[in-house]
């Protein structure tokens, strides 16, 4: 479970402030899969990272009840001036895993070749995103957090990546954003809308699909 009391997010920009929560009380319940569902710069990246714990609320409290995993897409988990190897063995560290079988492991699934003892300077977008979905895997949490990216890599790599969603789906829960309705559809049977500050959970993705739909100005139907 993780539960929102009293949050607010804030950012200083060139126009003025800006609001990604604003006295915000919602829970994400055990045992469902949520996909947020939000408008360019509506700030469902950040969202993600305040749930982590990666970044913190201007005020309010966040509430974790298990192990979190930091947003798959979230470039900030890792150190671009270290390799792939070295980068796998110090999140081990940090998680409490066996750092050879994680290497490993994360050598195996991400398929980096040569590049995975390269700095991840070195990286396209692409690379980096089967880095995080390794290192991910490699490690046991009770909540995925997904930032967008689960569709990278070749037909063959979204496959596994899918299989791998499933096993982890089975014992654990994930939190979503995503633009594309059908991926958050595959994988999530609760939906959210994140907008004006203000994050409203919904018990099907139907409905949070139509509330935002209506916010992008698309008619159903």
């Amino acid at each position: 479970m993780i539960q929102f009391v009293d949050v607010t997010k804030t950012y200083r920009t060139f126009e003025g402030p800006r609001t990604i929560l604003r006295n915000a009380n919602f829970t994400f319940d055990d045992g469902h899969n949520y996909g947020i569902l939000g408008a360019n710069g509506s700030g469902k990246s950040t969202l993600l990272r305040v749930i982590a714990g990666a970044e913190f609320p201007n005020s309010g409290q966040v509430r974790r009840n298990g192990r979190v995993s930091f947003p798959l897409g979230f470039s900030g988990t890792f150190h671009t001036q270290l390799s792939g190897r070295r980068n796998a063995l110090f999140l081990a560290r940090v998680y409490g895993a066996d750092e050879e079988w994680m290497a490993e492991f994360v050598e195996d699934f991400s398929e980096l070749g040569p590049y995975y003892d390269m700095p991840l300077q070195t990286y396209s977008s692409g690379m980096m995103a089967k880095l995080a979905f390794g290192v991910s895997f490699a490690l046991d949490f009770d909540i995925y957090l997904i930032d967008e990216a689960t569709e990278v890599g070749d037909a063959r790599f979204r496959q596994k990546c899918a299989r791998i969603f499933r096993e982890r789906i089975a014992r654990s829960d994930i939190i979503m954003v995503s633009h594309n309705g059908n991926t958050i559809r595959s994988y999530c049977d609760r939906g959210a809308v994140l907008l004006n500050g203000r994050l409203e959970l919904f018990d099907s993705i139907d409905e949070a699909m139509r509330i935002y739909n209506r916010t992008l100005g698309i008619i159903d139907g």
